[in-house]
């Protein structure tokens, strides 16, 4: 084994660690609705660029698969353990730095987290610190067109997910802030620009025909439904999700970029990064994985540091070993529900954490799990409990029902555990596909009371209370009922029904 072969046998024991973690519990509530999205090709959709919907729906075109899903984070995944370790290369670090930098890779929780199920941060995981290996390769003096790859990467990354603007703004003002900038003035970080317009360009006009509404949806976020926090509790959440046992390496790894001539510019794009996601509140994960940059540049740290102590090396590696998966039942779901419930108890009594120290949505912690897990659970149960209430209407009710669904995860679990049933929601995309010219007279309404306060229906009941114990909280003891005779159409009606959040 060599420097050459250690990306690859990294790649590997991710892949394998995933493919055998990833596939349980069940559909998270997000894949569902990707899936659904993908299954309606577009150049955008109201909340994400298109690559994750498309991925997420061409491997469920043969029938339901949740490994075949979650191979593709798992991909990710591997892609993202074999670019690091060759950034430890680029740093000048050997087999030893490379075999520290997998193992902590592998047990940061966000980075874990992030290839365990389909989200749109499953690109960035790769192509994060690709964009920098590239970067150290243009400062190291390599053929100045890998800017064009590098664009190309940066295009990509666009199409999965906006926030890449954050770490491009990051990166551009660290090497601003170096004599690095040198790099800049190539005719080639031109064409690299160009190529990331080009590649993002479809998107974009997509936002832009529907009115940017992304950015609608991001300020209604921030106006109730996403907690703030101060800078100080932002940077413990960066510490507790890059997982208490292992977040020295890549402290170390930071203070070394900052002490570097060549590197000092990803440096300084960290602390950039992490200021710009405190003054406009970002979520905790955003920057995630930007710390796949910084675990490789700690590893060569670390390696520098114990050149002369092969005991001292070791320790290290076992020290990671064995402490480092403590965490991982929060990243993989490879508990059972019981034993899970049991195992956070205990681990957060031993070291005195909040399970809600992490929390970045106000209510997605009212549950027996932590959300992630929660939204992992009941959604087969509940579609089943919404199609038997469909086709127990009478033959001329049932041609003329159509489900509203509260939200985009109840939506598309009934759409893709009872395909054939009409569904329609005011959430995010599903406002856009509108109501589908359903008239509204016979409508099952999820989670919804048949709008009592308006009087809106001349009958509704209670069909049914769905539960579901492991579920997140306001989805379970949740009333599905039957509304009839619709006093507004239901088309009259949609343009107020839009809940872009």
């Amino acid at each position: 084994m060599n420097v050459r072969t250690t990306p690859w046998i990294a790649a590997a024991v991710v892949f394998l660690v995933h493919a055998l973690g990833n596939a349980h519990y069940g559909f998270f509530r997000d894949e569902l609705y990707f899936i659904m999205c993908g299954f309606h090709p577009q150049w955008g959709y109201v909340d994400q660029p298109p690559l994750v919907p498309l991925m997420a729906a061409a491997t469920q075109l043969f029938g339901h698969s949740l490994w075949l899903l979650r191979a593709v984070p798992a991909v990710f995944a591997a892609a993202a353990a074999y670019t690091t370790c060759l950034l430890v290369a680029e740093f000048g670090g050997g087999m030893f730095a490379q075999a520290l930098a997998t193992l902590v890779f592998l047990f940061t929780g966000v980075l874990m987290s992030f290839g365990a199920k389909v989200s749109t941060d499953e690109v960035n995981l790769f192509t994060w610190p690709l964009l920098a290996y590239l970067l150290v390769r243009i400062v190291k003096g390599a053929d100045a067109r890998l800017w064009i790859v590098a664009g190309a990467v940066a295009g990509i990354t666009l199409e999965s997910k906006y926030s890449v603007m954050f770490l491009l703004v990051a990166l551009v003002a660290g090497l601003l802030l170096t004599p690095e900038r040198r790099i800049m003035r190539s005719r080639w970080f031109a064409f690299g620009v160009a190529t990331m317009a080009i590649i993002a360009l479809p998107n974009f006009l997509w936002q832009a025909h529907y009115g940017f509404p992304m950015l609608e949806l991001l300020r209604n976020g921030a106006n109730g439904k996403n907690i703030s926090v101060s800078p100080v509790v932002y940077l413990v959440q960066e510490i507790v999700i890059t997982n208490l046992f292992l977040f020295p390496v890549w402290i170390a790894g930071l203070v070394w970029l900052l002490s570097s001539n060549a590197y000092r510019f990803l440096g300084y794009a960290y602390i950039i990064l992490i200021a710009e996601m405190i003054v406009t509140h970002g979520k905790h994960y955003y920057p995630g994985a930007v710390y796949s940059i910084l675990i490789a540049a700690g590893a060569v740290a670390i390696e520098s540091l114990t050149s002369r102590m092969a005991l001292s090396r070791y320790a290290v590696l076992a020290y990671a070993l064995v402490l480092g998966p403590l965490f991982v039942p929060f990243a993989l779901p490879i508990l059972p529900e019981n034993a899970f419930l049991a195992y956070q108890d205990r681990l957060g009594t031993a070291l005195h954490l909040s399970r809600n120290i992490t929390a970045t949505e106000h209510h997605r912690e009212d549950s027996a799990m932590p959300g992630d897990w929660a939204d992992m659970h009941g959604w087969p149960e509940m579609a089943a409990t919404v199609k038997r209430i469909y086709h127990d209407l009478p033959p001329a009710e049932r041609v003329q029902a159509v489900v509203v669904a509260s939200n985009y995860g109840e939506a598309a679990a009934v759409q893709f555990f009872a395909p054939g049933i009409p569904v329609i929601s005011g959430h995010n995309q599903y406002w856009l596909w509108g109501p589908g010219g359903y008239s509204g007279n016979v409508v099952i309404d999820v989670n919804g009371d048949c709008g009592a306060k308006d009087h809106l229906f001349t009958d509704a009941r209670r069909a049914a209370v769905f539960s579901s114990p492991f579920a997140i909280g306001y989805e379970t003891n949740m009333p599905i009922m039957i509304c009839r005779g619709i006093k507004v159409p239901l088309a009259e009606l949609w343009p107020q029904k839009k809940e872009y959040i």
